[in-house]
């Protein structure tokens, strides 16, 4: 799933223009930005390839998507913070170079633990950069309609980059190999550093460097340890020491970041923020919201691929559909906000995206792409759409001006963090049903079985928000 801003988020104080025209500027940081929010979902179609290639077992499959996603997800709040403190513009061409040198390293990987590495590393450029794109934009504008339209213009990338990545990973896997989809970024992130280093203009904030590194570290182990318990429960069950060890022990490492939190002069996730209801039940909605829709595109691209026997390219290009609808539901959302509530909308969205999963669960072994993906594909993604936006202006509406953009990464780290550990536990799920019987039938009743779970956990995500957001005239000014 994109990456999903709100206006609310700009609180860094504008900038004179430099003499780099505008549009350059926003080219740049939105070329950073496609690429990181591209390789959340450019991998999928790409999977199976992956797995004959390198001989990866499931649990490998799941970790290609995963070491990304938890990376990303730990370190996002830690780079937004370097970026105010060390300088925009170093920060960006930190990550990216990071993320450039990584995408090379997973291309020319031959071992399976090579690749997770790289995976791991493209994770950290891209919540380096990622922070670091939005910053620039909003120093590099004033507040008005040109800051307006190049903050529309990075939202409309990042929805694209997640949109496309499924075509662009079937087109490149089926023409060239499955490491392209990794070593496309070189020469963009390349060409992208190029312009970043002659072109962009520095700035920072004037004062202490201060960061959080222990938190972050925390943060990530912890999150990590807990997904590794849980896919660990598919080969050694879940009584096993195997999956309870690193579980608890994720645990453990969880508790201890929320100690040095509340202990940190500058802390990563301050705690207090979750005294205000809107933070807190936002928050939870989108990590349950995060941990059943992100793991859609991957199952999708599993089932058509290992049970239907389509080919990369015809994967990603039967989600196109899905794909446009995202981009739909998420521009829509602002203007029906203003009409029905934020709080109304987050739950219609979801509650669409519910109705899909339960629909796309009936897929079996002899689906046809008009009545087994189109539908269901149309009506989860666009319910995704619909519901990020409303439920991310209702975590900004309760908090100070200068806490705004804190407030925006925390949710977007919510949304990463619940996409890592749903696909951690509905990869378990499905595995465990496909072991119950054979051939493709089987591996049909574990995907599916997956898209019913994740439905349930939208259907208490649903609960949570009719319970928990606040329901406010402002939440349907936001975004």
């Amino acid at each position: 799933m994109p990456s999903a801003a709100t206006s609310t988020a700009l609180s860094a104080p504008p900038r004179r223009r430099s003499a780099v025209p505008g549009w350059l500027v926003t080219l740049l940081v939105c070329a950073g930005q496609f690429l990181v929010i591209l390789d959340v979902s450019v991998v999928n179609v790409a999977l199976p390839a992956m797995r004959t290639g390198l001989g990866l077992s499931e649990l490998g499959l799941q970790w290609i998507v995963n070491a990304y996603v938890i990376t990303f997800a730990g370190f996002m709040l830690l780079g937004g913070r370097a970026a105010d403190l060390f300088g925009r513009k170093r920060i960006f061409v930190l990550g990216l170079a990071l993320f450039t040198v990584a995408s090379l390293a997973g291309g020319v990987a031959q071992q399976p633990w090579q690749l997770i590495v790289a995976r791991s590393l493209q994770g950290i450029g891209a919540a380096v950069l990622s922070p670091a794109t939005l910053t620039i934009l909003t120093t590099s504008f004033p507040t008005g309609p040109a800051r307006t339209r190049a903050i529309a213009t990075w939202t409309a990338v990042g929805a694209g980059g997640g949109a496309v990545g499924g075509l662009v990973g079937g087109v490149l896997t089926q023409y060239l190999s499955w490491r392209w989809v990794l070593l496309i970024n070189v020469p963009v992130g390349a060409l992208v550093l190029a312009g970043a280093v002659l072109w962009l203009t520095e700035s920072r904030q004037a004062t202490a460097r201060r960061l959080d590194i222990p938190g972050a570290l925390l943060a990530t182990g912890g999150l990590g340890l807990v997904a590794y318990g849980i896919v660990q429960t598919e080969t050694a069950g879940w009584g096993s020491a195997a999956a309870l060890l690193p579980f608890a022990s994720g645990l453990v490492v969880i508790a201890a970041f929320l100690a040095v939190e509340a202990r940190a002069k500058a802390p990563l996730m301050p705690l207090g923020m979750f005294r205000m209801r809107a933070v807190s039940s936002a928050n939870a909605a989108m990590l349950l919201s995060g941990a059943a829709m992100f793991s859609m595109w991957y199952f999708l691209s599993l089932y058509v691929q290992n049970v239907l026997g389509y080919s990369p390219l015809q994967a990603g290009l039967s989600f196109i559909p899905h794909s446009l609808s995202i981009v739909i539901g998420s521009k829509l959302a602002p203007r029906l906000m203003h009409r029905v509530g934020a709080k109304t909308l987050a739950v219609c969205g979801a509650a669409l995206s519910a109705c899909g999963m339960l629909w796309q669960g009936t897929m079996g072994v002899d689906g046809t792409y008009l009545g087994t993906l189109l539908g269901p594909g149309i009506l989860m993604a666009f319910g995704a759409g619909l519901a990020a936006t409303p439920v991310a202006a209702i975590a900004t509406s309760g908090a100070a001006p200068g806490d705004q953009g804190l407030v925006s990464g925390l949710i977007n780290t919510s949304r990463q963090m619940g996409g890592a550990l749903g696909l951690s536990v509905l990869s378990t799920v499905a595995a465990a049903r496909a072991l119950s019987g054979d051939g493709r039938a089987a591996l049909a009743s574990g995907y599916g079985l997956a898209f019913h779970v994740g439905a349930l956990v939208l259907v208490v995500a649903i609960v949570l928000m009719l319970v928990a957001l606040p329901r406010r005239r402002e939440d349907a000014t936001h975004g």
